[in-house]
């Protein structure tokens, strides 16, 4: 019964000592990104030795997938499913933006980040593929239903495609000082204006 106990035990340890090699990891990929983020900064947040790190997780891959794991659970993103049963074209645009910009202003250090390291790392471009994806789902759900044809039409899906980027919104919040419903509101009547 003893044995139980400690292999239980130890496995609680290990646990928590995962844990903390995570959240670690997510904390320094918010605030100085994955490319920055070393081994041994890890180990040092974390309270750990480098080589408890490479214990838990033998390569960037898996590091990087439990801080993803780790990360989209604390911060999910808005659910597009939702948008799409709004019939109008416009206030589908109006709802999504407000809260696709208040998920950017959440999460605004770790996805800014992201988006800098993205292009130099095909780890990290393997890792994040399903929220690349999530964003293009989001613009073809805000596509749907406008009435332009031909080249105003084509003006009309690079706008909405536009009002999506996180640079934008950081453009318009950060730069120009707008709030979130501000920003989402200047962005739909671009697109309305089309």
């Amino acid at each position: 019964m003893a044995r139980k106990y400690e292999q239980g035990q130890r496995a609680e340890s290990q646990a928590e000592t995962r844990r903390r090699i995570v959240e670690a990891t997510v904390e320094l990929h918010e605030t100085v990104g994955p490319a920055r983020t070393t081994i041994s900064a890890i180990a040092q947040s974390a309270q750990v030795q480098r080589l408890t790190v490479y214990r838990h997780f033998a390569d960037d891959r898996a590091l990087f997938r439990a801080c993803s794991a780790h990360w989209a659970a604390a911060n999910p993103l808005p659910d597009p499913t939702a948008w799409a049963t709004v019939a109008d074209p416009i206030e589908r645009l109006k709802v999504a933006l407000r809260e696709i910009y208040a998920f950017f202003r959440t999460t605004e250090g770790m996805t800014a980040n992201l988006l800098r390291d993205l292009p130099d790392s095909p780890t990290l471009q393997e890792i994040a593929q399903p929220f690349l994806e999530y964003w293009d789902a989001v613009r073809l759900t805000l596509d749907r239903g406008w009435t332009a044809r031909g080249h105003r039409r084509q003006l009309t899906r690079a706008a909405i495609g536009h009002a999506v980027e996180f640079e934008t919104w950081r453009s318009l919040a950060r730069q120009q000082g707008l709030d979130d419903l501000a920003a989402a509101d200047l962005m739909v009547g671009l697109v309305r204006s089309i």
